[in-house]
């Protein structure tokens, strides 16, 4: 089974207009429509993730607290 995906606008009345496709004639298909989002908003990746995060324990000592934590468990 060949799939076949087209990009196409519903017009004001309704139609949908689709390319023409020989093989698709006298055939019954199905149809499904998805609509597309008007803005995509950009995943916070790489670069920015960095950016956002990066220092934030900068001024703590990380061995001090594992320290601390280790000697109160094991109290």
């Amino acid at each position: 089974m060949k799939i076949f995906k087209f990009n196409t606008k519903i017009s004001s009345n309704g139609t949908i207009q689709l390319p023409f496709t020989p093989s698709l004639f006298d055939t019954d298909v199905e149809i499904i429509i998805v609509p597309k989002n008007r803005k995509m908003k950009k995943r916070a990746i790489g670069k920015s993730f960095v950016d956002k995060w990066a220092g934030f324990l900068k001024d703590n000592d990380a061995d001090l607290s594992k320290y601390d934590y280790l000697s109160e468990k094991y109290r």
